[in-house]
This record gives structure tokens, sequence and C-alpha cells, in this order.
């Protein structure tokens, strides 16, 4: 399960607290699982094979007060046996409670999903009491046809990759930007302390003037307008962050087609206390002003300081 994302509350209305409810549903092996995890990224509080008749017990604790649940997305399918039919009447009694929510069905031609359950080797939920695979996915197809035709979005998977499909997604359910499906940190560091181990892309900025050799900024930060004013109001600081930002600018779009849900950009100096906090800081700022999420840190800013 993913949790959610902080949720700015005005008043009780539920659909107020309650931004987006999706219900995924659909065939067996048409992608349910991956639909899931690519709504878990994006930040949803997820549940697997949820029986529909808990949907409301599960609305409703999203709106007691302290919830962080923001976005919901549950998956119900036929492994719910006689539970699935209860399906449409609480989709019913969702819309008489004016709580938004869409319903995404998964698709795949009968081929595709005969040579998906030969290659995982997993058996169909229906084929039980000598049902063969084929005929288990025709009866599902058919028990399944009610809420199909009641779909807010139905994604044929057939000659979908995994990727493919979580892009589908995005594009269907992110209302905004899909910028804000990505969400970046922003870090500071010192080499001398070792570059961070989880960081998709490093930047070297110690060719910049280092603060440091200034008697009256050695024991300040990045954080602190004089060193602001010395790293960045410099020329090659300038021309340098000219040419960072168009980078980043031309490889933000790429992560976001490649599905990347957490990006980790970390820019380092000596001590990491001076030149990458202040870099670190303004780079943030431009990622924001492009619609991203972002979060910025300074993980070594106090250790040289602490030994001064």
């Amino acid at each position: 399960m993913a949790d959610a994302c902080e949720v700015q509350r005005s008043g009780n209305d539920a659909a107020a607290h309650v931004a987006e409810l999706v219900v995924i549903t659909g065939m067996s092996g048409a992608g349910r699982s991956e639909a899931m995890h690519t709504f878990e990224d994006l930040g949803y509080f997820c549940i697997d094979n949820l029986p529909p008749s808990f949907i409301p017990q599960l609305t409703d604790l999203a709106q007691l007060p302290g919830s962080r649940i923001q976005r919901l997305a549950v998956v119900c399918d036929v492994r719910g046996q006689a539970f699935f039919d209860q399906l449409a009447g609480e989709l019913d009694a969702l819309h008489e409670r004016a709580i938004e929510h869409r319903v995404l069905f998964l698709e795949a031609d009968r081929a595709t999903l005969l040579n998906r359950f030969k290659e995982t080797r997993r058996r169909h939920p229906l084929c039980e009491e000598g049902l063969s695979l084929g005929d288990g996915i025709d009866t599902e197809r058919a028990a399944l046809s009610p809420i199909r035709a009641r779909a807010d979005v139905v994604l044929d998977t057939s000659e979908s990759r995994p990727m493919e499909l979580r892009r589908r997604i995005r594009e269907e359910f992110i209302a905004e930007s899909l910028a804000h499906s990505l969400t970046v940190s922003v870090t500071s560091f010192g080499f001398k302390y070792g570059a961070p181990s989880d960081a998709d892309i490093v930047m070297d900025v110690r060719f910049l003037p280092n603060p440091f050799y200034n008697p009256e900024l050695r024991s300040l930060t990045g954080l602190q307008a004089p060193v602001r004013q010395f790293v960045l109001g410099r020329t090659e600081t300038g021309e340098f962050l000219q040419r960072w930002f168009v980078l980043l600018d031309s490889v933000m779009p790429g992560y976001l087609a490649e599905g990347k849900s957490h990006l980790v950009i970390a820019l380092g100096c000596t001590g990491g206390q001076h030149r990458s906090v202040a870099l670190a800081e303004a780079t943030a700022a431009h990622l924001g002003k492009g619609g991203y999420r972002v979060a910025v840190s300074h993980r070594d800013i106090d250790r040289d300081r602490s030994a001064q």
C-alpha cells in the first residue's frame, strides 16, 4: 500500500476530502497489478482485491479527522466472485453520496490472455469444475460486461508493455500537469564525505570559487545571503546555471516518459556547506517553477561547521 500525499481539507464534505477514488477492474491477466503499482507511485492509497461492500467503509475512514488519505485506488475483480456482483450497487451509492470516483477497466483480446496465462503458468480464477482456460476467459468477459459498459476509462492492453500501460494511466488520471507525477529530491553534499548512493544525477560544482577561503564566509552556509551572493553573483555561476537548467529541462520529460516516479538530483562541492547548498536551492526553485514536486535537503551542511 502507498501512503497518500498530504491533503488540505475544507469542511467535512466527502468529495472535498477524498480528492479521487479509482476503482480498478477488468480481465484477469490484463494488467490490474501493474495498474495498481502505477497508482501507488502516483501517491494513491491502494488496496488489492477489495470486496466492493468495503468501499463505503474505506471512504468513511478517509474522511476521519487526521486522515492523510487524499486519493484512493482499489482493485475489485472476479476473484471476489459473489462479492463482485455488489460492485454495480456500490458504484451507484458513490454517485448518491457525491464521492468523486472513476472506474478503470482493463481488457485484452482472447489470444493475448491465453498466452499470458500460459507464460506465467498461473491458474485462471474461473477455471474450475473442468473449465478450460479459454472457457474461463470467456466466462469472465461475460460476467464483467455490465461493469465494462459503465467504465469511465477502458484500456486494451493487448499490445501494451507495462511501461506503455503506466504512461497511459498517468495521461488518463493525472488531471494536472504530468510533472506532478514525478517527485524530485534535490540534495547538496560534500565529496569529501562521498556521493549519495541513491542519486540519479550527480553534478560536481567544485570548479566554482570556494567561499571557504573567505574568512568572513567560512562559518556561514549557502542558505545565508552573503554566501548566496558570493556563489550566485559570479559570472561563471550564471553561465553554468543557464546551461544546467537547459540540461534539466531537456532530460526531465524523458524521465516522465519512462514512468519514473522519484528522481534524486545531487550537487556536490568539497564540504557540502557553501557552493552545493546555494546551487541546490537554485535548482529546486527552477524545477518548482516548472511544475515539479520538489523537496530539497542538505546532507553535509553542518559537518564542516561542527569541526571549526
